[in-house]
């Protein structure tokens, strides 16, 4: 009889920052003859993997334990078996750049392809095909004659997507980017010899679905503008705008989960002439990758979104790393917004103060308007508590999450000539719009700071307010927001439903019917995809929605790596009109002292050829 004995290798157990998966990495290495210091290396940019880096930088960096590398170390690494140099020749498991940056293959192969393609989409600029003169006569049209400063940049964008085989759009909330897009392709239409195929999609169905009812208010307004409607020569091609289907990025380009890969590609591009996708600081580097890849060569694919907010939570801060070095080109592919339209100038002054860092600018905007933002110091479990006890009677207190259903509303439908569905309908609708009149935004989604517990406490509070029996798990009022994609139902993870009785008195989870114009669909709870509860919820999953007023809740470790200026620029601007933070100031502090410099070198590759 055998006997075998495993014990473990004490270099492998040396870190205590690595993660099982990144210990792993480390045994991989030493098993295939790898030395100890690549072991260690590639150990280590597991976990910047894990992290959302695309590549570990060997002579120096602040993001983790891992000491810079001399000179020497780094020529015996990239002498070793394992690793090919920058640009690769074949294919092995890590590849260290001319920069010294060391790369797991995939994150090396998807940021060189990702490049390659953007670099040939902006080569592939023809001269504009129609004189300047048409050109600025559209744009009087397309704006209605509107030449205040203040549109300078919209009108840019709109001049310059023309001919262009890739356009970048970025923007805070409220600068216009959505009426931009759809100017963009009225212009884009105009000037096609035959009508443009258009596809336009999202990262999360959430977002996708605020797209195409921002599309379709545009459209409306343009259509009946005050004073200078578009023209009737136009109405064609603005029906040509598709505003029917929110499409994901993954419904774009066919996910196939089966074999986790998307069908579509070179050899089977995405069937459009003009491809735009929103909410692009969300999209990961693989997902670039494969969106360049199957969007058909003469096509114009416009990434539009907000390169100030978290990155993905994936590989990568595309958005970011692109945004960067089309600026610092002046290519005229790139236009900013910087005007913000909101008629809430103090939460305009507070995500520009948080954009930028400024603590004394986010100040004198918290004293500037003390009835719409507030600081509120919570540190302890105790000052938590008390908050989400308050944060819970208004909610308790709003009617429109619970309508009585359906007597009411038919008594009401019968006064008011309306059928009981339509009053049905109309009562889910303000159920779900209540919903995204206050939101709490969590930091983490772990821990008594969570989502996840935070959530628990309010519906406890909500049950006892609504005489709700504790072990009851589905009743009117419950909010849920969905975690993973189901395409057969076609809920999509970030979509938020609310339970209430369907017409007949059966408990229901309704949501907003995709691309519908104000239809509801309802889905029996125990049918539902992964899911959990929506009254607190994460401040990645918010991306994409806006909230009347929402709270923001920061853990109180203000060394907790979590704490970025990004991520609370993205949960201050999800507000309209009011956000408070519930926060100690130091970890306040530094969140707007520590931005997101992911590593990776997809900003200097679309500066070269490498």
């Amino acid at each position: 009889m055998s006997v075998y004995r495993f014990q473990r290798d004490g270099a492998e157990w040396s870190q205590e920052e690595w993660r099982a998966l990144d210990r792993a990495m480390h045994r991989w290495v030493r098993v295939h003859g790898g030395s100890e210091r690549l072991a260690a290396t590639a150990a280590w940019a597991s976990l910047a993997d894990g992290d959302g880096d695309a590549a570990l930088p060997l002579t120096g960096g602040d993001r983790y334990a891992m000491p810079p590398l001399a000179l020497d170390d780094i020529a015996s690494l990239r002498a070793g078996p394992l690793v090919v140099s920058d640009p690769a020749t074949e294919t092995r498991p890590f590849v260290l750049d001319a920069a010294n940056r060391f790369y797991l293959w995939r994150n090396y192969q998807q940021e060189r392809e990702a490049a390659t393609l953007i670099r040939a989409r902006r080569a592939d600029a023809a001269p504009a095909s129609t004189t300047a003169q048409s050109i600025e006569a559209d744009l009087e049209v397309l704006f209605h004659g509107d030449r205040s400063a203040e549109l300078d940049a919209q009108r840019n964008a709109v001049r310059g997507v023309v001919d262009r085989r890739l356009f970048v759009l970025t923007g805070g909330p409220g600068t216009g980017k959505t009426t931009t897009v759809l100017r963009m392709l009225l212009m884009l239409e105009r000037r096609a010899p035959r009508p443009l195929s258009i596809r336009i999609a999202a990262p999360t169905g959430k977002a996708a679905q605020r797209l195409v009812q921002a599309l379709r208010q545009g459209k409306h307004d343009l259509r009946n503008h005050p004073s200078a409607p578009l023209p009737e020569a136009w109405l064609p091609l603005l029906d040509a705008i598709p505003d029917a289907d929110a499409l994901t990025v993954h419904r774009l380009l066919d996910y196939e989960p089966w074999r986790n890969a998307f069908r579509r590609g070179r050899h089977d591009p995405v069937a459009a002439d003009v491809v735009v996708i929103d909410e692009a600081s969300m999209i990961d580097l693989a997902m670039l990758r494969a969106l360049l890849g199957a969007v058909k060569p003469d096509a114009t694919l416009i990434l539009v979104g907000d390169a100030d907010q978290l990155t993905s939570v994936a590989t990568g801060s595309v958005l970011m790393d692109i945004v960067a070095a089309l600026e610092s080109d002046r290519g005229g592919d790139l236009v900013r917004l910087d005007h913000s339209f909101r008629a809430q100038r103090h939460l305009v002054a507070l995500n520009e103060a948080v954009r930028a860092g400024n603590s004394a600018a986010v100040a004198d905007a918290i004293a500037a308007a003390p009835g719409a933002i507030g600081m509120r110091e919570v540190e302890s479990a105790a000052q938590l508590a008390e908050r989400l006890a308050r944060w819970s009677q208004d909610l308790a207190a709003s009617g429109d999450l619970r309508p009585t259903l359906p007597t009411v509303d038919s008594n009401r439908a019968i006064s008011t000539g309306q059928s009981t569905a339509d009053a049905h309908t109309q009562a889910v609708r303000a159920a779900l719009a209540t919903l995204a009149q206050r939101q709490l935004l969590c930091a983490l989604r772990e821990g008594p700071f969570g989502s996840l517990a935070a959530d628990t406490v309010i519906e406890r509070a909500l049950r006892k307010a609504w005489r709700i029996g504790a072990n009851t798990e589905w009743y009117a009022g419950r909010a849920i927001i969905v975690t993973r994609n189901d395409y057969s139902a076609r809920l999509f993870n970030g979509d938020v439903g609310i339970c209430l009785a369907d017409s007949d008195g059966r408990l229901r989870v309704w949501f907003e019917a995709p691309g519908s114009h104000g239809a509801v669909r309802g889905f029996a709870p125990n049918t539902l995809p992964l899911h959990e509860g929506a009254f607190a919820i994460t401040i990645h999953k918010s991306q994409g929605s806006e909230y009347d007023r929402a709270a923001v809740l920061l853990p109180p470790d203000s060394e907790n790596r979590i704490l970025s200026r990004q991520l609370l620029y993205t949960a201050v601007s999800r507000a309209r009109h009011g956000v408070e933070l519930w926060a100690t100031p130091a970890a306040l502090e530094t969140a707007l002292r520590r931005p997101i410099a992911r590593q990776g070198g997809l900003r200097d590759r679309l500066g070269s050829e490498g």
